[in-house]
């Protein structure tokens, strides 16, 4: 709600109107994508894999 009525400056019947894709939509278009895109290369997942193990 922060991101939707404070920094997108959306009505609440617009806000509450989006659906999660939309919404993502604006935020990425009024700010830019963040990180990268698709998913994680092998070192990102070994080394999420040595962070994180499963026990």
């Amino acid at each position: 709600m922060a991101i939707g009525f404070g920094l997108l400056g959306l009505e609440p019947r617009a806000f509450w109107g989006l659906t999660l894709p939309e919404l993502n939509a604006a935020v990425r278009g009024r700010f830019g994508a963040v990180g990268h895109e698709g998913p994680p290369s092998r070192c990102e997942l070994a080394a999420l894999s040595d962070r994180y193990p499963d026990r």
